[in-house]
């Protein structure tokens, strides 16, 4: 009992996996906040050409 318990207390997959998703997090949050300005930007765009066909 003595070895798993050591055993598992040496083990660092789980603490590899949370690197990792703390990092595609990350990646995720960079991806919305860009999409978001720049779908911001085309709106305006698309408004200004709308209202300059009018």
């Amino acid at each position: 009992m003595k070895a798993f318990i050591v055993r598992f207390l040496r083990d660092e997959s789980g603490a590899t996996a949370i690197e990792y998703g703390l990092i595609a997090t990350g990646i995720a949050i960079a991806i919305i906040a860009a999409v978001n300005g720049v779908g911001s930007s085309l709106s305006g765009t698309f408004n200004s050409i709308s209202s300059s066909l009018k």
